[in-house]
């Protein structure tokens, strides 16, 4: 077995003291920029690693942050770590990735899993199944670990958080439809115990009732995010005496579903049936008929998360401070709603 390089042995080589070698590995200011040099080369030459159990034990971190997503298989949420691990990663930390599946119970015990990890801060987006108490969040809370809500978030006393403005998201996508002649416009909704969805929702009312239309609350059923559920909710539509000719949905996967079943029965979009989607997936764009979407910035978002996490982690005052920031949506305009001027 190859014996490991200690500071000692990068001592003895160059002749100075194992304190000074500690003190140059760790960026010593009182260590000359000449030595810090020469340092950090020969233990480079001579294969030497830093023990991160120790690090952790004299800085009182572990350098290690949980990010916890309702699932990865969404290039929202993948996006949104991207943005993170970009932030972080240049300062030393590592992500662990937990994933909730929307299940109340895992998103239990990922908390705990995280906190015996001793994770140095808790980034998240709740799931669809809202826990009924704060429990595990205060848990975290109580152990003076970070924790900073993304995208979905509950309101918690001295909890930040990174959102968009999803009410003026769904509004500009209503008004939009509106805008393009369309007049009875159904609304795809999700779980409205979330308030990002229910803000969706508010937003769509709103934009229905500033611009004189009748509200009809039988145009709003609430579903999951879908294609398969889009296909099935949008049957119901367009079963009706009077079918919608536009749908506003909160979910990119829910409009494509409502897209294939529009088209099942034989009709054209944008000319028969208009759709407008949420969260500006890839397949959004790349689509033959391209689906008009709201972009949510979830890389921008990842990075400002993780700024808030950063001013929290290395806030020397520990005095608590509670952020909210919300991000401008932004109206991403194709095919499948541009009816009645040309596409930019």
């Amino acid at each position: 077995m190859t014996k490991k390089t200690t500071i000692y042995d990068i001592a003895k080589r160059l002749n100075i003291t194992a304190a000074t070698v500690s003190r140059a590995l760790n960026n010593n200011a009182k260590i000359s920029v000449a030595t810090r040099k020469l340092v950090l080369q020969t233990a480079k030459e001579m294969n030497y690693e830093q023990n991160k159990l120790a690090l952790a034990l004299k800085s009182g971190k572990s350098y290690n942050v949980g990010v916890i997503v309702p699932r990865i298989d969404s290039n929202f949420f993948a996006s949104v770590i991207r943005g993170i691990e970009e932030e972080l990663y240049p300062k030393g930390y590592h992500v662990i990735i937990c994933q909730t599946h929307d299940q109340q119970n895992l998103e239990i015990e990922n908390i705990n899993s995280l906190l015996n990890a001793q994770v140095d801060g808790v980034l998240m987006s709740i799931s669809n199944s809202e826990i009924e108490n704060n429990d595990s969040f205060n848990k975290l809370i109580k152990k003076h670990v970070p924790l900073i809500f993304f995208d979905r978030k509950k309101s918690i006393s001295g909890v930040s958080s990174v959102t968009i403005d999803d009410f003026k998201g769904a509004y500009e996508a209503t008004k939009h439809l509106i805008d393009q002649g369309y007049k009875r416009i159904a609304h795809l909704s999700n779980d409205r115990s979330l308030q990002i969805f229910k803000n969706r929702y508010l937003g769509y009312k709103q934009a229905i009732i500033d611009n004189g239309l009748e509200f009809d609350e039988s145009l709003v059923i609430e579903t999951m995010s879908k294609v398969a559920e889009g296909r099935k909710t949008t049957k119901i539509f367009l079963d009706m005496d009077r079918r919608p000719d536009a749908i506003f949905s909160s979910s990119d996967f829910t409009a494509l579903g409502a897209i294939e079943e529009i088209k099942a029965h034989g009709l054209k979009i944008p000319e028969d049936i208009s759709v407008v989607g949420f969260s500006n997936e890839p397949f959004t764009k790349f689509m033959e008929l391209s689906i008009t979407s709201v972009d949510q910035s979830p890389i921008e978002m990842g990075r400002i998360a993780a700024q808030v996490f950063l001013e929290e982690v290395n806030n020397s005052k520990k005095v608590k401070s509670e952020k909210h920031i919300v991000l401008t949506p932004q109206l991403i305009v194709r095919k499948s709603s541009q009816r009645l001027t040309q596409l930019v």
